[in-house]
């Protein structure tokens, strides 16, 4: 528990308050509380949000502080407080902060980490987030809202969407708490319960900001962004919706300061409940697998490929496994899952990973402006491998005028293959640099076809323009990453 000997604790001027009502009546004023509206005919009234304290009376007593003994790290003050995906980078990433309270030790060797969780049955079964018991030296110690300190064994954990479960060692019947069945509503009240800066148990309110969003923290993110305070400590715990039901797990805030500036992100239950439950069916979480690289469908792939909206997943490649064996190939856009349509390529990768491996799904793709389906039977995720998107290039939409490379046969240029049109030079201040273009990159299609000259790069250029198309497709190599880019015939004309 963090010491509370630093901490600068200010009462209200309870003296000031009385002397203004003092000072009141001798003016001849009547003095009410604030939140108090006076009618003749009636009794005062409070204004106001309905009391929270019922639900929290229900509630409070699943929820926990948790305690883990860590490896320490170097500068765990500027470390700790970071997800490692964001690391000590520059612009908006270094702004979101975990909040896991980890403990400030002078002593390199061993630290303490410290966030919330809370419980889901009555055997002890305790959910909390990764990052707050990932590098545990050993058991993990549970402290209950009453104030028992049980130990905890680590039943599961999975990185990707920062979850893990805990088992309570100690036998017994455990005040617990569900998750919701119903998603809350952008604009729904909600309460969440931790234990900030190691204080014990706190209550927040809010509501619900904003649903889906992705802040970089992995593969998967789908976050609820709320307005409740929370800070660190409150790694873990959960948000509450008004029937007293989980609807997220608190896991990061929005922080230039390392306090609650009031936009704080949790893990949405109907994401939480599937991963929790394979933690504790088989302590691992088996995600559905098909194999391809996909990217996002910008404005001018979708111009490109004659589409209306720039929705759904562009196969950028599809070279073996499940989809490849199924007939999808590179350049399918792949816009529905079994019927239900996706707007984007994490939208793809969440609902392929849920599936599982040995699911088989039916997937809807445009190609030659063509809707098709096949049927895809799932493997398993191997290893590390995740059927995430590809980062689109930030300058994508910027439109060219001109290329500003120099192209060679891929074939005359040592290490560069045997196929396509490899990038020799090019401008590092011109407009193909800023799409993302690099010296070494290989053009391997352009429209859709194979090119093997400069002279094919640049036919496809002219025929696109000349047949009136907003944009050309190329199909670009970099290293073993295979991704589309489209290049305006308007800024190469």
């Amino acid at each position: 528990m963090t010491p509370l000997h630093n901490r600068s604790f200010r009462r209200t001027g309870s003296r000031a308050v009385l002397l203004g009502a003092v000072a009141a009546l001798a003016l001849g004023a009547a003095v009410y509380p604030a939140a108090t509206v006076v009618h003749a005919e009636t009794a005062p009234q409070t204004i106001g949000a309905p009391s929270f304290a019922p639900l929290v009376d229900r509630v409070k007593g699943a929820v926990v502080s948790v305690r883990v003994k860590i490896a320490a790290v170097a500068d765990e003050d500027a470390r700790n407080a970071l997800p490692p995906q964001f690391g000590d980078g520059e612009g908006m990433e270094k702004f979101f902060r975990r909040f896991g309270d980890q403990g400030r030790r002078q002593k390199p060797e061993v630290g303490m980490a410290q966030g919330s969780g809370f419980i889901i049955s009555k055997d002890g079964y305790v959910v909390t987030n990764n990052h707050v018991v990932e590098n545990a030296a050993g058991d993990v110690e549970i402290v209950l809202d009453d104030g028992k300190t049980v130990g905890a064994k680590i039943v599961g954990k999975d990185k990707k969407t920062d979850l893990a479960l805990l088992k309570i060692k100690e036998p017994g019947d455990y005040a617990f708490v569900q998750f919701g069945d119903k998603p809350p509503r952008v604009g729904d009240w909600v309460v969440a319960v931790g234990n900030p800066f190691g204080l014990g148990g706190t209550v927040t309110a809010g509501i619900v900001s904003a649903r889906g969003r992705d802040i970089g923290a992995g593969p998967y993110d789908d976050f609820l962004q709320i307005d409740a305070p929370v800070n660190r400590g409150n790694s873990g715990g959960p948000t509450f919706d008004a029937n007293g039901e989980v609807v997220g797990v608190n896991t990061a805030i929005f922080s230039p300061s390392g306090g609650s500036v009031g936009i704080g992100f949790a893990i949405p239950s109907e994401v939480a409940k599937n991963v929790i439950a394979s933690l504790k069916d088989k302590g691992v979480v088996a995600r559905g697998f098909i194999g391809v690289q996909i990217q996002p469908v910008s404005q001018d792939i979708a111009d490109s490929l004659g589409l209306k909206t720039p929705k759904g997943a562009l196969v950028a490649e599809a070279k073996s496994g499940p989809a490849a064996e199924a007939g999808i190939k590179s350049g399918d856009v792949i816009i529905a899952v079994d019927g239900q349509r996706i707007e984007d390529p994490r939208e793809l990768a969440r609902k392929i990973a849920a599936y599982g491996p040995g699911k088989e799904v039916k997937l809807t793709f445009l190609r030659d402006g063509a809707e098709k389906k096949a049927d895809v039977k799932l493997a398993a995720l191997p290893g590390e491998k995740e059927a995430r998107a590809a980062v689109e290039p930030k300058s994508e939409h910027a439109a060219l005028a001109a290329l500003g490379v120099e192209l060679a046969p891929a074939s005359a240029v040592a290490g560069a293959g045997k196929t396509g049109v490899v990038i020799a030079d090019l401008d590092p201040n011109g407009l193909a640099a800023e799409k993302g273009l690099r010296a070494g990159d290989v053009i391997l299609e352009a429209s859709g076809k194979p090119v093997a000259t400069p002279a094919d790069v640049a036919a496809a250029l002219s025929n696109a323009r000349k047949e009136g198309q907003k944009a050309v497709l190329l199909r670009i190599q970099s290293g073993d990453a295979t991704r589309f880019l489209a290049i305006a015939t308007s800024a190469v004309s």
